[in-house]
Formats: structure tokens, sequence, C-alpha cells
């Protein structure tokens, strides 16, 4: 490893054990006093966790968009000082000078597709002007990421956590596997719906490195998510939640007579199901997630912790895969780090 590279390294941790000082001195710091009795940041925020967390988020994805921009500059500056350029000259050299006009042919499609009413001629020029300034603002995002591909860069800033019990939740996967998902949903949430195929198409891609965790979070304005998420246990009870589960996602309609109708379908013992559900058996259970979700702050659903880091909506299968890569490579770096400290001790 070269010395830059270490000093690199160093600064990082360095950085690092500073923010982690500085987050214990905040936690303990005094915002009120009341009679002589001192109140510290830590306590007012475990007073208050079930307002907190959604807070949190939404300042952590504000730094999250302050940080990427500060890095894209800092990586453009290097990059330009490297070849002797200003940052604007750059992008010109590598990415403006490089986008050709379209031919009157493109243009004219463009112009047919947009359904634009003044005459094509009138407005040739600045459709072309238009078009061009898109295309570069792709192309210098590209150029950005590229770059940023590249070269090292280890982004320590991480979302909030929240702690809550997952015990009795149903999980797909192994309980020690490395990446561990937990999402509190509810059947009739149609971004819940849009997520699941991503959650699929990750758990096809990343088999037993990833476990998915479902914990129900019914919401109050969805007539059918109460009993569709107490179906689903009926359905556990015979070892069939999870195809169950997708069969609901997949549902046109999960009022009871189709919660029935999707047990018999999936072949299981209808008169059992049928009296687990009518006797609403499984209440109390979905009834201790929500609470769960309700004690930790959740707002909306989807919601997803990732080994415990918080995000919410259906993102993008792109945007999922990048966070369990960066969470599969903490886990061999910790792993790295422990087998190295057992060879270190057994010398």
């Amino acid at each position: 490893m070269s010395l830059a590279l270490r000093i690199s390294r160093f600064a990082m941790f360095l950085g690092l054990l500073t923010t982690t000082v500085f987050a214990a001195a905040q936690a303990n710091d005094v915002v009120v006093q009341i009679n002589g009795e001192k109140i510290t940041r830590q306590q007012l925020e475990d007073q208050e966790s079930s307002t907190m967390l959604q807070a949190r988020y939404d300042f952590y994805k504000s730094q999250q968009k302050a940080l990427d921009v500060l890095i894209n500059k800092r990586l453009a500056e290097a990059e330009a000082k490297k070849k002797n350029l200003t940052v604007e000259e750059l992008f010109k050299h590598e990415v403006d000078d490089k986008i050709k006009d379209l031919s009157d042919e493109q243009l004219r499609f463009v112009y047919e597709v947009a359904g634009l009413s003044e005459p094509f001629e009138a407005i040739k020029s600045k459709l072309q002007d238009s078009v061009r300034q898109q295309r570069m603002k792709k192309a210098r995002a590209e150029f950005m990421q590229a770059m940023r591909e590249r070269a090292e860069v280890v982004v320590m800033l991480a979302p909030p956590r929240a702690d809550f019990d997952t015990t009795e939740a149903a999980r797909l996967g192994p309980a020690k596997a490395p990446v561990q998902l937990v999402e509190f949903a509810d059947y009739e949430c149609p971004y819940c719906i849009k997520a699941q195929p991503e959650l699929k198409k990750l758990k096809d891609e990343f088999g037993d490195k990833v476990a998915l965790v479902y914990m129900d979070y019914p919401l109050p304005m969805h007539a059918n998510a109460q009993k569709a998420a107490e179906a689903a246990r009926c359905a556990r009870t015979q070892d069939k939640f999870w195809e169950y589960h997708d069969r609901l996602f997949a549902a046109k309609s999960i009022d009871v007579a189709s919660l029935k109708q999707l047990a018999g379908d999936l072949g299981l013992d209808t008169a059992k199901f049928n009296t687990c559900l009518d006797s609403s058996q499984s209440a109390a259970a979905v009834k201790k997630d929500a609470d769960e979700a309700q004690k930790i702050g959740l707002q909306a659903t989807p919601s997803f912790f990732m080994n415990g880091k918080f995000f919410t909506g259906a993102l993008p299968y792109e945007e999922l895969r990048k966070m369990v890569l960066r969470e599969l490579g903490e886990s061999n770096k910790t792993a790295k780090n422990a087998a190295e400290k057992g060879v270190a001790k057994a010398e």
C-alpha cells in the first residue's frame, strides 16, 4: 500500500473517531434543567423517539445530497488540476465538445413526439439548444459517475437507526445472513406493491447473502389491510407465509372472500385457515408489529431497515443493489478484521 493511501485511510479513521466522540458528547449535552434536574439530549431523543426517526432521516437525506455535491466538486477539481485545466475547461473538453447536434431528421422526430404547436422552422434552433442542454447534463452526470467509480470514496455518513423486536417476524433467508432487510408494509399500499418485484430480484441475485424480514404495518385508511395481514399469518401456521404473501401483493382483490379463495388456491387446509381468519386469531400478532412501527416513529409504508439502517419508499433496483453491495463490503471488512485479530492472538 502506498504511503499516500495509508495517510488517506488514517485521516479517514481520525475523521470517523472525531465524529463518534463528537456524537457522544452531543448525546450528553444538557438541553434543560428542571429544579436542578438535568435533562440530556439523549434523554430527550429517547423520550421523543417516535417523532424523531423521520426528522433524522430527512436531515440525513439533506446531508447526503450536500455530500454528493461536495464529493463531485472535489473529484472534478482534482481531475482538472491533474490536467492543468479549470473545472469548466475539463467539462468542456471531456464532455461538452463531444456532444454532436441532432440532424434535422432526428430533431423533427423530437418535435413531433413533443407535440409542439409552433412551426418547426420557427423553433428549430431553440429546440436544438434545449436538446443539447439535456444531453450535456446527462453526459456530465455520467462523466462524474465514472470518475467517482475510479476514485477511492469511502462514505461514512449513515442513515438513522432504530431498535425493535424481529424475533417473531417471518424471515426468508438465514438468520445470520450478512444483509438483513426488514420491511414494514401494508398489503394494500401501492408503494409496497411496487417494491415487491425489486425485493424478489434482490433475493434472486444475492441468495442467502440477503434475508428478507417482513413486519406488518396495516394503515387505517386501507380497509382490507388488517385482515390481509391476519390472513398471511394464518397461512404461516401452515408453512405457507411467503407464498401467500407474494400472492397477496399480486392480487386484484383482498377482501375476506378473496383471502379465503387464495388459501384454497394455494392448497391450504381451508377449514383451519377460515377458522383462524374468522376468529381473528392473528390480530394480536399483527397489532404487535404495528405497535413496534408506531413506537419507533414510522410514518409511511414501505419502511425498511437494512442492517438497522433506515430508509423508506419503493427504491429503484439499482439503488437497492448498491446498498446491499455496500453492506456486503462492510461485512467482509468486519470478517477480515476479526480473522486478522484471531491470527494475531494465535501468534
